[in-house]
């Protein structure tokens, strides 16, 4: 293998704040879906921060809480969130069925993010147009009411010896499915 110094590429360089600030421009230009996120009663602040900072990332318009989430309020939140919990606006709703019935009111499917049998590979999940992706808790997942209210169920296959991921990285994970999928079809 050899190093970047020995090969002498110059394009090889990390980007500078404005070229990624030109990339992530251009990137947005090929974006025209609108993305969702309801998170049900994740706890941790770490994850929600990290939920936060990948929502901000992928674009996600709106972030409905429900259960006893942890609001992007909390201190512990914003150490982790690095100031994007104010790229995101979020409210919180109160029950996953009121979260679902407001993601809809504004025009979302209701896509939760599990392990259940009647699951489909996130690959193959129906991604596409106004989607709001639903998670749930770090210990149970997405509640019975939630999985009820939601139109489909997406599960992130894995082939490792584990059996889930954590929930802030499903969520990163599940959120740039959507967007790779809408990439590539543009």
């Amino acid at each position: 293998m050899t190093s970047q110094k020995a090969t002498g590429n110059p394009e090889r360089r990390q980007l500078r704040p404005t070229d990624v600030k030109r990339l992530n421009r251009d990137w947005r230009r090929r974006t025209q879906g609108r993305v969702g996120l309801l998170v049900e009663s994740v706890t941790a602040p770490f994850n929600i921060g990290s939920i936060l900072r990948s929502a901000a990332v992928f674009g996600v318009e709106h972030l409905w809480l429900a259960g006893n989430a942890t609001p992007p309020s909390h201190p512990g939140v914003r150490k982790t969130a690095l100031g994007t919990e104010r790229l995101v606006p979020w409210e919180h709703i109160g029950t996953p069925a009121d979260a679902v019935a407001a993601a809809r009111r504004d025009g979302f499917r209701i896509i939760a993010v599990e392990l259940t049998a009647d699951a489909v590979p996130l690959h193959e999940a129906p991604l596409d147009g106004d989607v709001c992706l639903a998670v749930g808790g770090e210990d149970h997942g997405c509640s019975p009411a939630l999985l009820a209210a939601a139109d489909a169920v997406a599960y992130i296959p894995q082939i490792g010896r584990v059996g889930s991921l954590n929930v802030a990285v499903a969520t990163a994970v599940a959120l740039a499915e959507v967007r790779r999928r809408e990439w590539a079809q543009g």
